[in-house]
């Protein structure tokens, strides 16, 4: 399908209910969300698109890669695809994306579900993110991320770990240094506050810091989940399943 900035890559299948649409963390893609399209297309329609510069997506042409201009994607997405109302599905990096369009256009989505969405960038101080993006411009970058993730990584399966950082590797040193350094800037509270349809954040060992979402916005419901890695539903897709699917039951 054909974006704004080039050609994005689109997973849709399903028929019926009310349409998801899912959006992948950095350096990930919509394979990632093989186990919960599967799951939902039994009963209704279930989308997920690669950003751009990710997956089988191309690199934007003009370069941009802040978090409104991932959520462009999601709106050239769901506009070429005839989506007028849906449920938004984002992880990591994705939350923040499903949280810029919700708020930018509340009365499309009909509810958010956040997985372990990434935290307020801005609260890093400024000579440590200056510190990170100049790293992330050097031959180091994969190096960089992986020792960063390695953390987050460390509670999953080993083909998982492997999985998630040979695609990291995959994906273009640009793509990622954007998509990571997008979120040193972007405000999620004002979205977040914007958008007041059923929300659920859904979060790890890994989201309890002041700079959470659902730190930040109190009103913003979360449950924690035990014993995975930040890629929640590499690690537990019948978890994430059953989320979704309680989540799903509260929307009308």
């Amino acid at each position: 399908m054909m974006g704004s900035q080039g050609m994005l890559n689109v997973d849709d299948g399903g028929v019926g209910g009310l349409p998801v649409v899912f959006v992948h963390s950095s350096a990930g893609n919509t394979t990632h969300w093989a186990a919960q399209l599967a799951h939902l297309r039994k009963r209704r329609r279930a989308v997920a698109l690669d950003l751009r510069g990710h997956g089988k997506s191309e690199l934007p042409r003009d370069g941009g890669f802040s978090v409104e201009d991932f959520a462009q994607d999601v709106g050239s997405v769901v506009e070429g695809l005839g989506l007028q109302r849906f449920v938004l599905v984002g992880h990591s990096l994705g939350g923040a994306v499903c949280v810029a369009y919700a708020g930018a256009h509340p009365e499309r989505v009909a509810g958010l579900f956040l997985l372990d969405p990434a935290s307020d960038g801005r609260m890093i101080p400024e000579e440590q993110a200056q510190g990170w993006m100049g790293v992330l411009a050097t031959e180091a970058w994969s190096a960089v991320v992986e020792e960063a993730w390695a953390p987050m990584l460390a509670p999953s399966r080993p083909e998982v770990r492997e999985r998630v950082l040979a695609e990291m590797r995959a994906t273009s040193q640009a793509s990622v240094r954007g998509g990571l350094g997008a979120l040193l800037t972007f405000d999620p509270v004002a979205p977040l506050r914007a958008y007041r349809g059923p929300r659920l954040s859904v979060v790890t060992a890994f989201n309890e810091d002041p700079g959470s979402y659902h730190r930040l916005v109190p009103a913003l419901p979360h449950e924690k989940v035990e014993g995975t890695g930040h890629w929640v539903q590499l690690d537990a897709p019948d978890t994430v399943n059953a989320l979704l699917d309680g989540f799903l039951s509260t929307v009308r």
